[in-house]
């Protein structure tokens, strides 16, 4: 959808057009750090051609959580480590199979045998600068980054303008865990001015606030057992109906209804 967008010295974002997902850069101290890539095989060439206008190598990758739409990597970008977080690597590596063939049916162009090769990130952080905060919401070991002296938060699958709270089905006490999870990322938006998300439109100034809101706000909702009034559910993305039937259903200690979201390296974003 367009080429990469700098939000802050240092940081680069590039949308693509499935679920308005996002690819981020950072340039660290020995180069590049290639953040959640995607996600067809066009979009993973043009993001290749934009990187290599910044004139740095790729020095490694991080997958903020294990669904196949942050597992995604190309030739391109060079063999170099992929990480994620030790729970998140140790699941994509259980669902790598069901991370392809989600691939296969949901993109095209993808480079198959490259997707989920994720190892475990040390303690020290390694390549990936920044802290990393670490929580159960959406997925086993998902996390965002912190670039505190950048003033930017990296999310993730969270605090999105288009997608609401979509819980983990194989994971008991999502709202428990979103709750949590919003809590660290509260603490963590102090520091910041940008928030990029997974999907959808980076926020910027008070507009990170608003995103924790609403999403506090979707979820105290359903933990009451009710539909939320919520912009991001309505008749412009009926598809988010189905994923918030299955979070009531938890919610309210329910059985996930047919047709609701995979977890680990499923079919949700």
């Amino acid at each position: 959808m367009g080429k990469l967008h700098e939000v802050a010295d240092g940081v680069w974002v590039r949308q693509s057009a499935w679920v308005w997902s996002n690819s981020v850069v950072v340039r660290g101290e020995e180069g590049l750090i290639l953040i959640d890539p995607g996600i067809d095989g066009a979009d993973l060439n043009a993001l290749a051609d934009d990187i290599d206008g910044l004139g740095l190598p790729v020095v490694a990758g991080f997958a903020t959580h294990p669904h196949w739409d942050h597992l995604l990597w190309h030739a391109r970008f060079g063999d170099v480590p992929r990480y994620a977080t030790r729970a998140a690597a140790h699941i994509a590596g259980q669902a790598r199979e069901r991370a392809q063939a989600m691939a296969a049916q949901s993109a095209s162009g993808v480079p198959l045998d490259l997707i989920a090769l994720v190892t475990p990130l040390s303690s020290e952080g390694g390549s990936v600068p920044g802290e990393i905060i670490e929580h159960q919401a959406h997925a086993v070991g998902h996390a965002a980054v912190l670039l505190a002296d950048r003033g930017v938060l990296l999310s993730g699958d969270m605090l999105s303008d288009v997608l609401i709270p979509l819980f983990d089905m194989r994971q008991d006490d999502q709202v428990g865990a979103f709750e949590t999870a919003l809590d660290r990322l509260d603490e963590a938006s102090r520091h910041v001015e940008v928030v990029v998300p997974g999907h959808g439109a980076v926020a910027e100034g008070s507009e990170v606030a608003a995103r924790i809101a609403a999403d506090r706000a979707y979820v105290d909702a359903v933990r009451r057992g009710e539909d939320p009034t919520d912009v991001r559910l309505g008749p412009h993305a009926e598809w988010l109906l189905v994923p918030h039937r299955s979070n009531l259903e938890q919610a309210r200690g329910g059985q996930l209804p047919p047709g609701g979201p995979d977890g680990p390296a499923g079919s949700a974003p």
